[in-house]
């Protein structure tokens, strides 16, 4: 698993990205209320806004971590946006993505790295 330094996982599964927010990244958001997810078949670039997320205390776009297209979503999180609170590295995934360059993912933080920045 990979960190961003805004709070953002990614999971390699396949040849497939799995995204989504770090614990540490919903207790600073507090409850979640709304998320609103990309389309998909949706091609991105990298810091393209992907996702809409607003909670008890702010909103925040959650920007694609990486080149591709958005091959999934989490429906789940529509009817229920606290999942991402309640599973955050687990049901609270937003959106999968086939990379259209994995290398990419090698810019990002292993989970000692991000421990540490978030100390």
């Amino acid at each position: 698993m990979k960190f961003t330094e805004e709070h953002e996982w990614l999971r390699v599964e396949d040849d497939l990205v799995v995204v989504g927010i770090t614990e540490y990244a919903t207790t600073q958001l507090g409850d979640i209320v709304f998320v609103e997810l990309p389309e998909v078949g949706t091609t991105v670039s990298k810091d393209d806004e992907t996702v809409v997320i607003e909670s008890v205390k702010a909103a925040s776009d959650i920007l694609a971590p990486i080149d591709g297209e958005i091959v999934e979503v989490n429906d789940a999180l529509t009817d229920n946006p606290s999942l991402t609170n309640e599973d955050a590295i687990g049901d609270g995934w937003f959106f999968k993505i086939k990379p259209s360059d994995a290398s990419q993912m090698d810019d990002y933080m292993d989970e000692a790295a991000y421990k540490s920045l978030i100390g």
